[in-house]
């Protein structure tokens, strides 16, 4: 009986193993499927920004693959406590991952376009932009494979940073259309490739607030406040 037991246990913990894998693997992808993306806009490489468009499938996939283990896991173990929210935390996490990987998508579409198009100055600005959310994403995962409440806690409180200079660039962007009306076309475009870097960003920190939920069992104790000001911004005339 024993040994039946401990065969058990043995397979519960290789699934768990597994969902762990699948999320750091998808974590992976979603980094170098934004470095990819952004690289793409930068250079006005159709051919990089066209292979990051076919590339998301694989994530696509993963989250696939890791749903039906989950499910799986779910419906045959009946995990309680921290097993429980290891698991419900995989499949939230791999969720948010593959958003992250639409934007990443999204924005290499934008490159494309843009490469038709004549080069806008503001553009200088969306690499640190793109920097910073790879940075904030970066400790969101290891957060997660250590399963660490600060750690997830310091990297979400940096997506204001991303929010501030999300509203730097929107107002730099609208000034830049204001002055000279032919870039409207280059700027509209830049503006959705922040605006999917942004948005890479608060899915970064529902990440992080799952992370600490699975590490903890509690919930964070305070609510993010977002300091993105576009959707009230007024330009002076």
């Amino acid at each position: 009986m024993n040994n039946k037991s401990d065969h058990i246990v043995s397979s519960f913990d290789q699934e768990l193993t597994k969902l762990n894998d699948i999320v750091v693997q998808m974590g992976g992808l979603c980094e170098s499927q934004i470095a990819a993306s952004i690289q793409a806009v930068i250079k006005r490489d159709v051919e990089r920004a066209s292979v990051v468009v076919e590339e998301d499938r694989r994530i696509d996939a993963l989250e696939h693959e890791l749903e039906e283990l989950a499910v799986q896991v779910l419906a045959l173990r009946q995990p309680m406590a921290s097993d429980l929210r290891a698991v419900v935390g995989a499949l939230k996490i791999s969720a948010d991952l593959e958003r992250i990987g639409d934007y990443a998508k999204n924005v290499a579409k934008r490159a494309i376009a843009l490469s038709q198009v004549p080069p806008v100055s503001p553009l200088r600005s969306v690499p640190r932009m793109s920097w910073l959310v790879q940075q904030i994403l970066k400790q969101t995962l290891d957060a997660y494979v250590a399963r660490d409440p600060k750690l997830a806690r310091e990297a979400w409180h940096r997506d204001a940073e991303v929010d501030d200079l999300y509203n730097s660039l929107f107002r730099e962007l609208l000034t830049y259309m204001m002055e000279d009306p032919r870039t409207i076309s280059a700027c509209t475009h830049v503006l959705f490739i922040a605006k999917n870097l942004e948005r890479m960003g608060d899915h970064a920190t529902n990440i992080c607030e799952i992370v600490h939920f699975m590490a903890t069992g509690q919930a964070m104790a305070e609510d993010r406040v977002k300091t993105d000001t576009t959707s009230f911004a007024v330009v002076d005339k």
